[in-house]
């Protein structure tokens, strides 16, 4: 794949999915959102390859993933995606990325399914920006627009059993790469612990909702 990325045209994939993103995804998307995309996964995806210290190409490639791996939102709401893959696979030729290429990303797109099954490295790398999120501090404010995106498209969920969900989740999950064990674990645990205090609060009685305003307002 030698001098393939110097061909691939980076930042025509890159408007592509802004308009896109910016044009076509529900309101209701509180959480895979645009911000999502551009703000979070792409940013993670960005240093954690730095942190690896990743050849160009792979570079290339982990970001065009990052921007790509949500638009099966713009179809649907479950099993979203195999859409995404097939939107790069459509798309990325116009942009002078080539077969093997987008094979890759595809193939990244796909690992992000939850759960999260990743075959190499840039998949491992790609799944651990997508749950960046889990060990940053502003966790619980993410985790609240997820609730809500999922009560707009699903069910509604108890408070008590949404928190136990979620700390079952992350008791359960772990880093794919070293690098982002590195970034993220100490910030992952503390989340579980506002989690087990909230979740205590409720048990005895008491809202949840103060201790975890709290800790969101002081990000």
């Amino acid at each position: 794949m030698k001098g393939a990325a110097q061909q691939a045209d980076w930042e025509q994939a890159k408007a592509y999915v802004v308009w896109r993103l910016s044009t076509g995804l529900p309101p209701t998307l509180y959480y895979h959102n645009f911000a999502h995309t551009l703000a979070d996964v792409l940013p993670a995806a960005e240093r954690l390859a730095a942190a690896m210290k990743l050849p160009s190409e792979e570079t290339l490639l982990l970001r065009t993933a990052a921007l790509y791996h949500d638009l099966g939102y713009l179809v649907r709401y479950r099993e979203n995606e195999i859409i995404a893959a097939s939107i790069a696979a459509d798309t990325l030729p116009l942009f002078g990325y080539t077969l093997e290429q987008i094979n890759t990303i595809q193939a990244m797109i796909m690992a992000t399914h939850m759960p999260q099954i990743a075959r190499n490295q840039l998949e491992a790398l790609l799944c651990d920006a997508d749950l960046d999120s889990l060990g940053r501090e502003d966790f619980l404010d993410t985790n609240r627009r997820l609730r809500l995106e999922l009560m707009a498209h699903d069910r509604a969920v108890p408070q008590e059993t949404w928190i136990e969900g979620q700390l079952q989740f992350l008791n359960e999950h772990s880093y794919h790469t070293v690098a982002a064990c590195t970034l993220r674990n100490a910030g992952k645990q503390q989340n579980v612990q506002t989690l087990r205090k909230a979740l205590s609060n409720l048990r005895e009685g008491r809202t949840a909702d103060s201790l975890l305003l709290r800790h969101a307002q002081n990000i």
